[in-house]
Parts: structure tokens; C-alpha cells; sequence
């Protein structure tokens, strides 16, 4: 076997790797490496087709894998403490609605959350406004049967950015450290709502 040849294989061998991957950063990386040995074995022995197919799937693996690396390093910002959520912009769905629009009710079924991008929203049961930068929903999604825990009506009219649940976990599926970071971002939501409870529940006993 020549050393062209044993460059053809490589080729192989990678992208058959590839695909056996379950965790999409490593899936990327090892594809972009199978593309530069197809290439390089392409022009070695002068087939523009294969050349070709491993140009065009060049760009497109790069492109996965910024997006990825990008979303794990903002969720780590996000859970260490700056709980801007703008990075889940290319993943989800804007939508607007009109003042006292209803966009559910408690113990409705949850299948999505919502990054509030303009308006002010309002959750009825805890007296609480959602104001632009806020998240809302996410907690139907750890909820036992995925129920609302709350009812969001719009208060002034806005616009939200629509996650799916089903969106949330493919991600999650595809790397397992952007699912840490995004339990430990809800975790930390949580803490800071019992604190705020607990800071109330101490002002009314005051008074």
C-alpha cells in the first residue's frame, strides 16, 4: 500500500469515526480532520469530485463547531454568574404579542420557554414582572409532567424569544457540557428566587 493510499484510508477511517460519535465537538473536529485528508488525497491523485466534496464539507463542520464552542463558553459565563441568556438567540424563535395576550396558564402543558426581548410580561400567581432580558418557562421543563408552574399574561406589548423544550434537549444530547452548565444556570435561578422570597416573607414580618 502506497502512502497515497494509506491517506485515502485515514480519510475514511475518520469520517467513519465521526459518524459513531454521540457528542457533537468531537463529531466536528474529527470530521474537519477527514475533510483535510479527503482533500489532500483527492489532489494527490487529481479527482476534483473528491476534492470538492471535502471542501464543501469544510465550512459547513467549521461553522457547527463555532456555533458550539460558542454556546458552552457563554452558558460557563452565565453560570458563573452572568445570567444573560442572548446566546440562545440562534437556536430559538421571535414572536410578539399584544397587550393582555395570554401566553399560558398554570398547569397548562409546558413545551417551551421564553427570553423576553421587549414589553413587560406578568406571572399572575407571584406577582412578579418579566422585563426585557428575562427568562421565563424554564422551570416547566424540570416540573413534574412538564406542567406550568404559573400562569405569563403580556402586560405591555413585546416581543419573546420562543425555545423549545425539544430544542433545549437535542443540545443537550449533542454535548453533555452544555447541559451541565444550563442545569446549574436554572439551579442558580432557583437560589435566587428563594432568596428573594425570603427577603419579602422578612419585609412583611417586619411590618
Amino acid at each position: 500500500m502506497s502512502w497515497i493510499e494509506a491517506i485515502g484510508y485515514l480519510g475514511t477511517g475518520l469520517t467513519i469515526a465521526s459518524t459513531a460519535m454521540s457528542t457533537m465537538i468531537p463529531l466536528r473536529i474529527v470530521a474537519l480532520c477527514a475533510s483535510c485528508a479527503v482533500i489532500a488525497y483527492g489532489v494527490l491523485i487529481g479527482s476534483a469530485p473528491v476534492v470538492l466534496t471535502g471542501m464543501i464539507q469544510i465550512p459547513v463542520n467549521a461553522w457547527r463547531l463555532h456555533q458550539m464552542l460558542r454556546l458552552v463558553r457563554h452558558t460557563e459565563r452565565a453560570a458563573s454568574g452572568d445570567l444573560s441568556l442572548d446566546w440562545l438567540k440562534p437556536f430559538g424563535t421571535s414572536r410578539r404579542f399584544r397587550a393582555g395576550a395570554v401566553l399560558f396558564l398554570r398547569d397548562d402543558p409546558a413545551e417551551e420557554m421564553y427570553l423576553i426581548e421587549s414589553g413587560r410580561f406578568r406571572i399572575a400567581e407571584h406577582g412578579l414582572d418579566v422585563k426585557p432580558g428575562d427568562i421565563v418557562g424554564e422551570l416547566g421543563m424540570l416540573s413534574p409532567g412538564n406542567r406550568r408552574t404559573g400562569s405569563l399574561a403580556c402586560v405591555e406589548a413585546g416581543s419573546a424569544l420562543c425555545l423549545s423544550y425539544s430544542e433545549v434537549k437535542q443540545l443537550y444530547y449533542q454535548n453533555p457540557e452544555f447541559g451541565f452548565y444550563f442545569l446549574k444556570l436554572t439551579s442558580e435561578r432557583l437560589f435566587q428566587a428563594a432568596e428573594t422570597l425570603r427577603a419579602e416573607n422578612a419585609g412583611t414580618d417586619v411590618l
